[in-house]
């Protein structure tokens, strides 16, 4: 028993689930998200933050959370975070006032932001080069995987036992990972607590890792790609005939995926993880120029999804490939959760103002720039890597 849940197997599995606990922290409020609203009556546009205030917490912490990691251990910051998400998720059972269900999403951000840095961190320390980019690209499917579950799952749930059923059982779900993985995840060797890091340290760090051209780069593509993705599920739909949107809306995140699963786990095989994101990229824009000439499509979009999926696995898969140090690929990991809040927070505001204007090539000249934006970022990083490559300090 002891040797299988020490497998490589078992433990990417578990890590993944931690992943699904971690997107369920923004599905279980998303879904739900109209009888919450009744629930709590008429609190307006400030409802909004019950999704959003995570997002608030990753945009300023995310790369504080991978010094941090580095600081107590990526295993203790992992189950830091489950331990905290699961209490947090017990108490908004309970439905407490809308105040502190607020205060209470604070506090989950800090719990999603040290799983989101810490279990891919983990992921790629336990695998093998030859496995690692099938379970980042596993890694990567954790957002879509639990928000189709939980959509699925959610009405059930609620019918039967209330509003406060669905965080309860999240609360379950993530106690037993974090007791899971306490059991599974090798403890570190004994060392030395480093002091804990000033602000001026924290500055320091955030410069270090945005200048380096190997921590940096899949941060920065991943920006470009969550600035249009989650807009894009919403805003595509809509140019439909409404008898095509539901299928479209479901099938979408699916084929990104599929893709990310199947075409990108062969693509790293044989490529650099950064030439699969380019590839995904440019395959992309082809398709949006495909959108401006020949107007919306289901199959269309369905086909600019699963180009993005293979931005998708290979952007974490990238991390290991270009940080060969535990420090660097926590902050790797930390700044990809920093800036995916922020391409969040801003793509889906950005895009809808587009979108408003009512010019047919707004938008696709919009997603345009983003894609062509992602691909110079990671040339630019590329150049950057190999002059100091060749002129190492």
């Amino acid at each position: 028993m002891v040797s299988l849940i020490r497998s490589p197997l078992f433990l990417v599995l578990a890590l993944w689930a931690a992943g699904l606990g971690a997107a369920t922290q923004f599905a279980k409020i998303v879904v739900i998200f109209p009888e919450l609203q009744a629930f709590y009556g008429e609190t307006g546009a400030v409802s909004g933050y019950l999704v959003s205030l995570i997002s608030v917490v990753g945009m300023l912490l995310g790369l504080v959370a991978g010094v941090i990691g580095i600081q107590i251990g990526i295993r203790r910051l992992l189950l830091s975070g489950l331990v905290l998400g699961a209490l947090v998720s017990a108490w908004q059972a309970t439905l407490p006032g809308f105040e502190w269900m607020l205060a209470s999403r604070l506090l989950e951000g800090l719990s999603h932001l040290a799983i989101v840095v810490a279990a891919p961190t983990l992921i790629a320390q336990l695998t093998t080069p030859r496995y690692q980019g099938m379970a980042l690209t596993l890694w990567g499917t954790f957002f879509g995987v639990a928000f189709a579950a939980v959509a699925l799952t959610a009405p059930m749930i609620v019918q039967s036992f209330g509003l406060g059923g669905l965080p309860a059982l999240h609360a379950a779900c993530m106690a037993i990972i974090a007791a899971l993985l306490a059991l599974a995840l090798p403890r570190p060797g004994r060392r030395d607590m480093s002091p804990w890091p000033s602000l001026a340290d924290i500055a320091r760090r955030h410069i270090a890792a945005y200048s380096s051209p190997f921590i940096a780069a899949p941060a920065l593509g991943w920006m470009f790609y969550t600035l249009t993705f989650v807009s894009m599920l919403a805003i595509l739909p809509t140019m439909l005939e409404p008898a095509q949107r539901a299928f479209v809306t479901a099938a979408m995140p699916l084929a990104s995926i599929a893709s990310s699963m199947t075409l990108g786990n062969l693509m790293l095989r044989h490529m650099a993880a950064v030439s699969v994101i380019v590839t995904g990229f440019a395959t992309a824009i082809v398709l949006v120029v495909v959108f401006l000439l020949t107007g919306p499509g289901a199959m269309l979009f369905i086909a600019l999804f699963a180009a993005l999926g293979l931005v998708q696995g290979a952007s974490f898969a990238a991390v290991p490939e270009l940080n060969a140090g535990l420090p660097d690929r926590a902050l790797a990991n930390g700044a990809i959760a920093q800036t995916g809040n922020i391409g969040n927070a801003l793509g889906t505001p950005a895009l809808l103002a587009v979108a408003a204007t009512g010019s047919a090539a707004g938008l696709p000249a919009m997603l345009i720039i983003c894609y062509a934006g992602a691909i110079l970022a990671h040339l630019a990083m590329a150049r950057s890597r190999k002059r100091s490559q060749r002129n190492p300090a």
